[in-house]
């Protein structure tokens, strides 16, 4: 992931920290020094990073629930909003969904419970509403914290665990899609209560609520592409018409095609027209103020740009560009040259020519004869 570093690895996932994460901490030291002096900026350093060490358990609660059903997980990594574990995959039994969405939050369970037992059960709710007073011991803070991320992430809404512990529910009566469908119906009628609250109320739970709302519209939308790729192939959904760039092109040569273009992504394609790479808009742009328009193409394109056969399945393709992060997919033909792209947009234009008119029988993407 951009801008993070790799501090360590744990039975082969790789544990990441965001440069943020670093710039959070740094904010909490200054905050807490005008508060009260050197010994409170350590003192509050120390429980946001104890606090962290308590989410990274979390995610590994998650990572561990998913080896144990076969799912890859290469990496985790520490934002200043919480962690990110990344799965190979969403386990598709919704019992075993289930263990990997619960399994978070026990690991947060189990660390109050050692704390409460440590403290002797002494803390209530007054710790969770004044866990930044100076007065109140780090083991209280750290118990009172681990008790709020256990009801946070068990809130029946995506992207906390409450709202994959929901689905998975939902999903042993119904369709993996429905149940999707529901659970983010469901999380974004809480993200408008939550939106209503902090109007009233607290400002950051208007804050909560948009980032509640948009993940619950983001997994819906997902969980759709995939249920609409299933039983077609790649060239049902690849652009055809795109134009390259040669290995001896410029920077400026590409800012051309751009403006004469609709592409964002330009392949870039040798002789015998295999993809040696892609240039994004991006790239090209910081490019050209880095070095200028003589800046060569090939300089700035991103040379790992995964591949498919023109035959393989929709779906598994969609899976590589998650996965892979790449902004196309190349498609190549029996000889390996580049003869097609596909991108999450225009699979998403497909889908909805498809909704508008599920008979139709136009275009390469045309429902298939049965027989």
């Amino acid at each position: 992931m951009p801008w993070s570093l790799t501090v360590g690895h744990v039975y082969g996932t790789a544990v990441r920290i965001h440069v943020t994460f670093l710039l959070f901490l740094i904010w909490i030291w200054a905050a807490y020094y005008q508060q009260g002096g050197t010994g409170a900026a350590w003192e509050g350093v120390a429980f946001v990073a104890l606090l962290f060490l308590c989410v990274l358990l979390h995610e590994f609660g998650h990572i561990f629930a998913a080896r144990h059903y076969g799912v890859k997980t290469p990496e985790v990594t520490l934002w200043p909003f919480g962690g990110i574990a990344r799965l190979e995959r969403i386990p598709e039994k919704p019992s075993e969904e289930l263990v990997v969405a619960i399994a978070g939050p026990l690991v947060n369970v189990v660390i109050a419970a050692v704390l409460l037992l440590f403290l002797g059960g002494n803390v209530g709710v007054e710790h969770i509403e004044n866990i930044e007073n100076p007065q109140i011991g780090l083991a209280a803070k750290l118990a009172a914290a681990n008790i709020f991320l256990v009801v946070f992430n068990l809130i029946p809404a995506f992207p906390m665990d409450g709202g994959r512990v929901l689905r998975a529910i939902l999903a042993m009566n119904m369709s993996h899609a429905q149940a999707t469908q529901t659970a983010a119906s469901i999380g974004q009628a809480l993200a408008v209560g939550f939106g209503i609250l902090g109007i009233f109320g607290n400002p950051m739970l208007i804050i909560i609520a948009v980032f509640v709302f948009l993940a619950a519209s983001s997994e819906a939308g997902a969980v759709q592409m995939k249920q609409a790729a299933q039983g077609l192939l790649v060239e049902d959904a690849m652009i055809t018409q795109f134009e390259t760039l040669g290995p001896q092109a410029s920077v400026g040569d590409a800012a051309e095609a751009l403006i004469r273009t609709t592409q964002k992504e330009f392949p870039i394609v040798d002789g015998a027209g295999k993809l040696r790479g892609v240039l994004t808009r991006d790239a090209m742009i910081h490019a050209l103020q880095a070095q200028g328009p003589t800046a060569p193409a090939i300089e700035a394109m991103q040379g790992e740009v995964p591949t498919v056969g023109t035959r393989s399945p929709l779906d598994r393709a969609l899976k590589l560009i998650t996965e892979s992060g790449a902004p196309v997919v190349g498609v190549l033909d029996g000889e390996g040259r580049l003869v097609g792209l596909l991108s999450p947009e225009n699979v998403g234009e497909m889908m909805l020519l498809r909704a508008a008119q599920p008979e139709a029988r136009f275009g390469p993407w045309a429902k298939r004869p049965t027989a």
